[in-house]
């Protein structure tokens, strides 16, 4: 039977380089199928019928983009197979093609699930920041949208950091955890400035000084330290508007904040 499958894999092939003029005259369409039954073909051959041959197969699927089919590949090694290597293996495989297909939350099951099971494995470093990139990448691209996840994300790129710092990982991890707090201040910013239009200055107060608590040296302080003295002065509160004013005074003396907030604030 291995013959037959060969010969028959082998007589495909065939037919189509001797056909190749003609491929070639309609594009690129062919050649995608060709490709397609080159890598069934070359999986075919494999022995599926041992640990190592099945999960070869579903690499071979993995590394053509192939990813549901490598998934079911990879599946079927772990439910085969359950004892050998090669189903640990495959379940961070499953994890890392779903991560690779983009879907997010399906990777982020995946490698929470591996995790749990395997909090010894030689890769948890990757594994964590595979985790917390799989919550940063179901992040909105606009701050007016829920940013939760972010939360989650910093989380797993704290944990990282703190159990891991040799890990390659962690210089990214640290960039991508400033950028997830760069989205919740300017989320933060986006409700104060909210409030203050509409002349909610309580309100918009209370959103300036989260931001400040919160989200310092970010690149927010400057408007927010103005907005909370103005808001503050507003509402009758003179003299935590001239404590927000003196502290804009002392660290952005020459921005165009500090002369908006001085033209009400005195």
């Amino acid at each position: 039977m291995p013959r037959a499958v060969g010969h028959s894999c082998n007589f495909k092939f065939k037919m189509r380089c001797n056909g190749s003029k003609r491929i070639l005259s309609l594009g690129t369409l062919f050649p995608f199928l060709l490709s397609l039954v080159l890598v069934a073909c070359s999986a075919e051959e494999k022995k599926s019928d041992t640990p190592e041959g099945a999960f070869a197969i579903a690499q071979e699927f993995d590394q053509n983009e192939r990813y549901e089919e490598a998934i079911r590949r990879y599946q079927e090694v772990k439910n085969k197979y359950p004892y050998s290597k090669f189903a640990v293996q495959a379940e961070l495989a499953i994890a890392d093609a779903y991560f690779k297909e983009e879907s997010y939350p399906e990777a982020q099951v995946s490698y929470q699930t591996f995790k749990e099971l395997h909090p010894k494995h030689a890769n948890i470093d990757y594994v964590t920041y595979r985790l917390a990139m799989s919550f940063y990448n179901q992040l909105p691209e606009t701050i007016d949208r829920d940013l939760s996840l972010s939360q989650n994300a910093m989380t797993y790129f704290d944990e990282l950091v703190a159990h891991y710092p040799n890990s390659p990982h962690v210089a990214e991890a640290k960039e991508k955890k400033i950028d997830c707090l760069k989205k919740l201040a300017g989320k933060e910013e986006y409700i104060g400035d909210f409030y203050y239009i509409r002349g909610k200055y309580d309100s918009a107060l209370g959103r300036y000084e989260q931001l400040l608590k919160l989200y310092a040296n970010l690149g927010f302080d400057a408007k927010a330290l103005s907005r909370a003295a103005i808001c503050a002065g507003r509402t009758g509160e003179l003299e935590r508007a001239r404590g927000f004013l003196g502290r804009l005074k002392k660290e952005f003396p020459d921005s165009s904040e500090l002369a908006e907030a001085q033209r009400e604030v005195h």
